[in-house]
């Protein structure tokens, strides 16, 4: 597929589309795999309807660790097979080629010293989870979201004692373009090229900045990477008790051609965004939309921005 199109879009935000749907603060999306499927498809249709070639199932708290937390954590074949054969029954009803992708998040735990989670039991909880992904037809392993290498690595090891699938992983760049465990785009980078996957990248993040130092540094790291953005739309914001994203569809199709101009070859959003962000995102990346013109705030700018704010209103 890259060797057709050159960049390929890859969806927005599940969550974000399933609390739209109705699903309650706190409750497993997972189980919705099985007791909500056709909500489910809704959003992958409604993100490829969008123009995205590929797409993450409904799975990525699917380890058993997150599973145990709403007791289903003997279920997670089921889910993982679930949330696999739902995309794919919403890929077969478009006459183009979109790619499924099982999408396998952290396990919310801390790997041995900083916790109790052993190298070894890591590795079998995503090794437990691609196996469902994969019996359920994915096409791709996704790990995303991740902070430690470790983690990462033990996530690797186990999709590929499960299936031969492509694996693709991304990590979340939080300040000054690092992980919450202080792993660079420059590690990432290394550690993907040291372990062969097909593709590495950043997803989530604090900011589109930080999301976009860290993919150039992957890339500086080895041009020859499949590198993904799937950067947040935009900066969260709490509006009240609710929060709220800055990134608007121009904002995040601008961030788009940023990356492509970068070489990024997976481009699409994450939290906060919505089917309208990849449709504007589409148009732009074809070039059947002119670039929008945007100035790309970050937590920093944002803080000064306001500070000055403040004494303007102060003098007058």
């Amino acid at each position: 597929m890259l060797a057709d199109k050159g960049i390929l879009l890859v969806d927005g935000a599940m969550g974000t589309e399933l609390f739209r749907r109705g699903l309650g603060s706190g409750d497993p999306p997972e189980l919705w795999n099985v007791d909500e499927p056709d909500r489910v498809k809704s959003v992958h249709r409604a993100y490829v309807e969008a123009g995205s070639d590929i797409f993450l199932t409904n799975s990525f708290g699917g380890t058993h660790y997150r599973l145990a937390l709403h007791k289903a954590d003997d279920r997670v074949h089921e889910l993982n097979k679930a949330a696999a054969e739902i995309g794919q029954d919403v890929a077969a009803e478009f006459d183009r080629d979109v790619l499924v992708a099982g999408s396998m998040g952290p396990t919310g735990e801390l790997l041995e010293p900083m916790g109790t989670m052993s190298p070894m039991a890591c590795a079998a909880a995503f090794e437990e989870q691609a196996g469902g992904l994969a019996a359920g037809g994915a096409d791709i392993i996704w790990i995303e979201t991740m902070s430690s290498l470790e983690e990462l690595e033990a996530a690797v090891t186990g999709a590929r004692r499960a299936c031969d699938l492509p694996v693709i992983a991304t990590m979340s760049f939080d300040t000054a373009g690092r992980t919450m465990m202080g792993v660079t785009g420059t590690s990432a980078g290394e550690l993907a090229t040291r372990l062969e996957i097909e593709g590495v990248g950043a997803n989530c993040g604090n900011n589109l900045t930080d999301t976009e130092a860290a993919i150039t540094e992957m890339l500086a790291v080895n041009p020859e990477l499949i590198v993904v953005s799937k950067g947040n739309a935009g900066i969260p914001e709490w509006h009240g008790t609710e929060l709220h994203y800055s990134g608007t569809p121009e904002v995040m199709a601008a961030y788009a051609h940023r990356a492509k101009e970068l070489g990024v070859k997976i481009i699409g959003a994450c939290c906060g965004s919505t089917p309208e962000h990849l449709a504007f995102m589409r148009d732009v990346l074809d070039g059947t939309e002119p670039v929008p013109e945007v100035t790309f705030e970050t937590a920093t700018t944002r803080a000064v921005a306001k500070k000055r704010s403040g004494r303007r209103r102060r003098s007058t």
